[in-house]
């Protein structure tokens, strides 16, 4: 059993790891989509408004990468503090 410690530092970087991306996610998704739609709709990426674009789909992608860099960085910290399997 690993000493309480350690298990609340490596609770404190999951978190803090968590806060980060969800910060990130919530500037592309609203920042981009929302706050910054009417200027980023100068520009087009294909048929769409670059700030439609980001609201519909850019906000998804960025999620996705999200996710994968989720899951690498806690595989990190798993090995790290580890608690790996």
């Amino acid at each position: 059993m690993k000493p309480d410690s350690s298990l609340r530092a490596y609770w404190r970087a999951n978190v803090r790891l968590i806060a980060t991306l969800l910060t990130i996610w919530l500037l592309v998704a609203y920042g981009a989509g929302i706050m910054l739609a009417p200027w980023l709709n100068q520009f087009r990426l294909g048929n769409a408004p670059l700030g439609f674009w980001c609201a519909q789909q850019g906000s998804i992608y960025v999620f996705i990468l999200l996710i994968w860099v989720y899951a690498r960085r806690m595989d990190a910290l798993d090995r790290q503090y580890e608690v790996h399997e």
